[in-house]
């Protein structure tokens, strides 16, 4: 019986030939020539103020909680239903986390009860883009507008997806809060295995960013011939990846479409294959909002309870297929319950028991899974 993993990285062919003309070119540490390609390649193509690659997500998010002075007693409000890097960068600067429910329809925060969580104390909303579908950003930035609020777009799995404003524009995620995370973990679209890019939306924090990401230094400067020597003139850590890092990324840079199209086509077979199931009322499917595009990031279920998903996938299981949950509410981490001191949130806690990602990789067959799922609600 085959076996279908939930993440297969996919290789377009180009990457080890890369990496063999970065180590050719005697630079294989940071900003060589492949990093400098994938910062111009996102900078052109979706019209992003300025790119930095990092050694992860993790990384920008930590960059920007640095760049934005955020500290002890500064609030930062977040979705719960998120990954632990997105609340990490900020705690480790001793802000609170300030945890925001989901939305019923969606994963994604539940835009219309952020102003109530919003004090004195608030600097930052960190909207996540989960599934690579947009938060309705619109009504993020008049908030933020509103209490002079900074806004940092957690788009790890947000690559070429899109939200259509109020005001008509389409405009790319990473693109529209004041600086913007994504991630080339191998389980995202395109992907180095590990990576990150921090995206700066605000010219104030080029210089700085440049500086906080060498260390402190201003080497980026000199070796620009900005000025003749570089030192120690800020905080800052390594947060710039090798070279040899952005060469694999490249390469995916290139297929980027070919990527793109062929997850939509895995996408759009589930929805389909698995609609009649769900009208049956056995689980429900994504639901993407007017205003967002779908970049196929991922494609999960949600069902009425978490036995429900949980016979699921051990159904899947016996038929080597692996199906995962995905992320525990943050607020009732063992770390943070004893920290928090908001109320419940409801909708982060059906997600977290009653959310089922499907596999989801470029090589797929949907089909197997599909049919796999219709042998558990309708046996022959």
């Amino acid at each position: 019986m085959e076996h279908i993993g939930f993440n297969v990285p996919y290789f377009t062919g180009k990457e080890t030939h890369y990496i063999y003309q970065a180590v050719l070119n005697r630079k294989i540490s940071g900003d060589g020539k492949y990093t400098k390609l994938c910062h111009k390649f996102f900078e052109e193509r979706f019209g992003f103020l300025k790119c930095l690659l990092t050694t992860s997500c993790t990384d920008a998010l930590e960059m920007a909680a640095l760049l934005l002075n955020i500290k002890e007693g500064d609030e930062v409000i977040m979705p719960s239903y998120t990954f632990v890097s997105t609340s990490n960068a900020f705690a480790l600067r001793g802000a609170k986390i300030v945890f925001c429910d989901s939305r019923p329809d969606h994963p994604g925060i539940d835009e219309d009860m952020i102003e109530s969580l919003v004090t004195d104390r608030t600097r930052a909303i960190v909207p996540v883009h989960y599934a690579g579908i947009a938060c309705d950003m619109d009504k993020i930035m008049a908030i933020a507008k509103k209490y002079n609020l900074f806004v940092i777009e957690d788009a790890a799995q947000a690559i070429d997806s899109y939200y259509t404003g109020a005001d008509g524009i389409k405009r790319p995620l990473g693109s529209i809060g004041h600086l913007a995370a994504f991630s080339f973990h191998e389980t995202k679209n395109i992907m180095s295995g590990e990576g990150g890019m921090l995206v700066i939306n605000d010219e104030r924090y080029i210089e700085r960013a440049e500086i906080i990401r060498e260390k402190g230094t201003n080497r980026s400067q000199f070796f620009r011939g900005e000025v003749d020597k570089y030192g120690w003139v800020d905080i800052g850590s390594s947060f710039l990846p090798s070279d040899i890092i952005a060469a694999f990324l490249y390469a995916q840079l290139e297929n980027l479409d070919d990527i793109q199209q062929k997850r939509r086509q895995i996408w759009e077979a589930y929805y389909e294959g698995l609609k009649p199931l769900a009208d049956s009322g056995h689980f429900t499917l994504p639901v993407i909002p007017e205003y967002a595009t779908n970049n196929s990031h991922m494609f999960y279920l949600v069902f009425d309870n978490i036995e429900s998903r949980t016979k699921a996938i051990d159904w899947l299981k016996q038929h080597n297929i692996n199906a995962v949950f995905h992320y525990i509410s943050l607020h009732n981490s063992p770390y943070y319950t004893s920290r928090y001191d908001g109320g419940d949130l409801p909708q982060t806690d059906r997600y977290t028991d009653c959310l089922l990602r499907l596999p989801m990789y470029y090589d797929l067959n949907p089909q197997i899974v599909i049919d796999t799922l219709k042998k558990f609600y309708q046996p022959e």
